[in-house]
């Protein structure tokens, strides 16, 4: 509970943050999270951490399929990396 607890404390840091700064609201999406661009994101892993294993990621509705981030927009690879990776426990 305590690691939830800091993820949503950090995350809300980061957001309030970008959204105070002018030279950064473009890092943010329409829905309001950071662009992929922003958050270094790759389609592929880095150093053996992947999307799949993050606790921002949100599976799609079928075994393999891509699915989405908390955080980041757009359509997000299992296989996929960003600075944001959080490994689940």
């Amino acid at each position: 509970m305590k690691a939830f607890r800091r993820i949503v404390l950090k995350n809300a840091a980061v957001a309030a943050g970008l959204a105070m700064a002018p030279w950064a609201r473009s890092a943010l999406a329409a829905d309001g999270k950071a662009t992929k661009e922003a958050m270094h994101y790759q389609d592929r892993p880095k150093d053996g951490q992947q999307c799949a294993t993050c606790v921002q990621f949100i599976p799609g509705a079928k075994p393999g399929a891509g699915g989405a981030c908390q955080i980041v927009e757009g359509p997000i690879s299992q296989k996929g990396w960003c600075i944001e990776y959080i490994k689940k426990t």
